[in-house]
């Protein structure tokens, strides 16, 4: 197979359906009043530490950012972003939905 090389930016394979331009776009950032958040306490590969988890974002990763970075010091916790879900360390269910309502997100607990 000597002297075949492949150009940069060029398309080798690729599946059927799949357009690049969908690979690209951003998340449209979505009111708060038409979001449908979801805020649970989980401890499933936290090393038995809980977390509170709040699934539903349908924001860019720095609105994500600034909201995660607010319900930590909120909770005076620690937390993360992780695949577009934000995590807060330790069971702050209540604080959290209390926060996310005052902001104008539609939220509610899950779980007991």
């Amino acid at each position: 197979m000597a002297g075949k090389k492949q150009e940069a930016g060029k398309v080798v394979y690729r599946e059927f359906g799949v357009n690049e331009t969908e690979e690209e776009l951003e998340p449209v950032d979505l009111p708060p009043q038409q979001h449908n958040l979801k805020i649970q306490a989980t401890r499933k590969g936290k090393g038995g530490k809980t977390v509170t988890e709040v699934t539903g974002w349908q924001v860019s990763d720095e609105t994500l950012q600034k909201i995660a970075k607010q319900l930590k010091n909120q909770c005076g916790s620690g937390g993360t972003v992780k695949d577009g879900a934000i995590e807060i360390q330790g069971d702050h269910r209540p604080k959290i939905l209390e926060v996310l309502v005052s902001l104008g997100y539609k939220a509610k607990t899950s779980g007991g």
